[in-house]
This record gives C-alpha cells, sequence and structure tokens, in this order.
C-alpha cells in the first residue's frame, strides 16, 4: 500500500484526506460538518431500513471520494479507506463492540472491521472501533492514542465536547475518563441566563487575567460558581468578552483540578491548537512545572490508522 485514503468521520464533523505512505504526507482533503449524528438523522428522514443503513452511509463516503478525484482530476479505485471515529457506534454505518481495557498503546489490539471491495464500491474499507471501562466509552480518541509513539507512559488528555483523559502505564491504556466540558460550556452559553453576560472575542491580555481566574475559582462549588459569570458582569467586574475566557477557564479548570494530586510523568494534550494553548495556560495554573507535551490530533489520527492498520494481523481481528 503506498496511499490510503484516512477518513476521521466523528459526531459532528467529517474528515477525508488522500495520505501517501511511508511518509504519511496528506496530499488532499475533503471536509464537511455533516458528521455522524446529521448522517443518521437524515438516514432515518429518507428511510431508516436497517437493511440499508450500510449502504446510505457508504453513498456519502463514495460522493466523498468522488469530490477527492475531482480536486485531483484522477482516479482513488482500489485505494483503501480506514475509518475512525463514530462510524462504529450505534448511530454509525454499522455497531462494532467496544475492546475492554487494557489496551496496547501501538493499538495491535483493538478491534478492526474489514469489508471488502465491490464492484459498486472499488475500496476496501477498514473500521476502528473504541474503548471501554465499565462505565465509560471512547471512540476515535482511541486512534489519536495510537498515534502517539514518542512516549509509553503518562496522562493523554484529548480536549474537545467530551475531553477525555486516557492514563498509560508501560505501554498499556489502563483507565479513562469522559469530561462534558465543550458541551456543558455551549449550553450554558447559548440557553442559560447567562447568555446575556458573555461576548465571544480575541484571547487578549484582559481575558487571559480572567480565564486564570475562572481556573483558580474552579474549585468552588461548579454550580455556584457558574453564577459568577452573572455577578461579574452585573458589578462590571469583567466584560462580556473577559467574561467569556472566565466561563472557559472555569470550566477546564473544573476538569482539571484533580491533577493537582496527581504525580504523572508527564501529561500530553492531544487536540487542536487553540484548545490546546487553553488547557496548557489552565494547566499552568493548577499544577505549575509539570512536563506538557502538545500533540496535533490531525497528525495523531492519521499516524494512528496506519499503525493500527500495519500492526494487526490481517486487519479483521473477530468483532
Amino acid at each position: 500500500m503506498d496511499k490510503f485514503l484516512s477518513c476521521d468521520w466523528g459526531t459532528s464533523s467529517f474528515r477525508l484526506r488522500l495520505v501517501s505512505v511511508p511518509e504519511l504526507q496528506v496530499l488532499a482533503e475533503e471536509q464537511s460538518v455533516k458528521g455522524i449524528a446529521a448522517t443518521f438523522n437524515s438516514w432515518k428522514e429518507e428511510n431508516a431500513n436497517e437493511e440499508n443503513r450500510f449502504e446510505f452511509y457508504l453513498s456519502i463516503l463514495k460522493n466523498r471520494i468522488k469530490n477527492l478525484e475531482q480536486h485531483l482530476q484522477s482516479s482513488l479505485e482500489n485505494i483503501p479507506v480506514i475509518i475512525s471515529g463514530m462510524a462504529s457506534s450505534t448511530i454509525g454505518m454499522m455497531e462494532i463492540p467496544y475492546k475492554s481495557l487494557p489496551i496496547n498503546l501501538d493499538g495491535s489490539d483493538l478491534l478492526l472491521k474489514k469489508i471488502d471491495e465491490t464492484d459498486s464500491f472499488s475500496h476496501d474499507i477498514f473500521i476502528i472501533s473504541g474503548i471501554r471501562t465499565e462505565n465509560d466509552v471512547i471512540r476515535g480518541e482511541e486512534t489519536q492514542l495510537a498515534g502517539c509513539t514518542s512516549v509509553d507512559e503518562g496522562l493523554f488528555i484529548f480536549p474537545g465536547t467530551h475531553s477525555k483523559h486516557i492514563l498509560v502505564k508501560d505501554g498499556v491504556a489502563v483507565n479513562f475518563k469522559t469530561y462534558m466540558t465543550g458541551e456543558f460550556f455551549d449550553l450554558i452559553a447559548s440557553k442559560s441566563i447567562l447568555t446575556s453576560s458573555i461576548t465571544k472575542a480575541p484571547f487578549i491580555e484582559k481575558s487571559m487575567q480572567a480565564f486564570d481566574e475562572g481556573v483558580r475559582e474552579a474549585d468552588l462549588n461548579l454550580l455556584h460558581a457558574c453564577f459568577l459569570v452573572r455577578t461579574n458582569q452585573l458589578f462590571n467586574r469583567y466584560s462580556k468578552e473577559e467574561n467569556y475566557y472566565y466561563l472557559s477557564g472555569l470550566l477546564i479548570g473544573s476538569e482539571l483540578k484533580d491533577l493537582k494530586n496527581t504525580n504523572e510523568a508527564g501529561i500530553f494534550l492531544i487536540g487542536d491548537e487553540e484548545l490546546s494553548s487553553y488547557y496548557e495556560r489552565a494547566l499552568q495554573v493548577i499544577a505549575p512545572g509539570r512536563k506538557i507535551e502538545k500533540v496535533n490530533s490531525d497528525e495523531a489520527t492519521i499516524k494512528g490508522q496506519y499503525k493500527i492498520y500495519s500492526v494487526i494481523p490481517g486487519h479483521s481481528p473477530q468483532v
């Protein structure tokens, strides 16, 4: 294989990239806001016949590949497609069971489902499933974790709508937790009484100070502390723009505050540059002096997909 199609099909977004091997260079890219949730809703509205569900998702994938072909002005036939994210979920292309912890950091014991190419879809498909504990689940971050190859121990944090903290010991993921930080922020910012007290604006020096204060005040009861966003504005403590970052610091600080009492060798942030920078700043307030390393999530996804494809014998363990 000298090329593959990397598909990151998340809940709210879709990314398809043509990647060259072995340098893992992105040659072309197709993006859409039509993630798995929107695709599932479209399928329900159109027919919602379980027998045609896979074909419905496949038709969308096929159209996205055609867009790449038109952009490149060349055929992508017979190039395999490796899919991670929510495609293996209950609302995805097909449901594939979670792999229970512990799992190897190299991804060698993850579940990978192969669907052979057909006359109507000239690509082998490889769908990576998620991981679980007794009471928590992940789909997508397990692939990014496999793409973090430089270390085999530490706490790996994946900021996002549902942030994930994965604990790795001796090259094995042994536990993880999910935090609904991003979703809580969106709900509070758009559907609560606090909506009129905040306005998004550039992250300037005064905003940084408000963000840091929010991180520090995350030790307060969160239900009480959130109301301070309103009184901050009523009493002119912060402008609406500064208050936006105060709320951000408050929620991120609440997610991270337990790290004061941990002694992990290192903390690794896997995400986009902007969001990771907020988490890095919050960590510097909460746990000054701790070793923090940032990893680009897109690069980790591609590296992880290729590694999982490469290390699993036959590319098709039982599922």
